[in-house]
């Protein structure tokens, strides 16, 4: 995996996030909370990540496959509830082409099979050091 870092404007939350490939993704937090809305926040990275991994992974099935699909969308929506400690993802996945429901029924298992839908609902550990 290739190393994300990340730089913040001190008077802002707007967020510089580099890729060591040298991809740039800005991050910010909504005018409601006291950011200037200039990218996505937090919490819409997160969704972004499920999204597009969904994505590609049910593209290279389908590829492979070689299945009449012409297109695919998903939408992620996020919620969290920190009272009771609670996150919810809600994916819902629109697939136009010649798909039987039999295929509809493994293309919902490749995507539960995702890297990034794996990651989410098995244990996870972060670790951190203050250098």
């Amino acid at each position: 995996m290739k190393t994300i870092s990340a730089q913040i404007d001190t008077r802002l939350y707007r967020t510089e996030i580099t890729s060591s490939s040298g991809n740039i993704v800005i991050a910010d937090e909504p005018q409601e909370v006291g950011g200037k809305n200039l990218g996505f926040s937090p919490s819409e990275l997160l969704a972004s990540a499920l999204a597009s991994c969904t994505l590609i992974t049910l593209r290279m099935y389908i590829n492979r496959k070689q299945w009449d699909v012409s297109e695919i969308n998903v939408k992620v929506d996020f919620e969290r509830d920190s009272h009771q400690n609670i996150s919810l993802f809600t994916r819902k996945i629109e697939v136009t082409g010649e798909v039987d429901e039999k295929q509809r029924q493994r293309l919902e298992t490749i995507a539960n099979s995702c890297p990034i839908h794996k990651t989410l609902t098995n244990s996870i550990e972060i670790k951190t050091t203050l250098i």
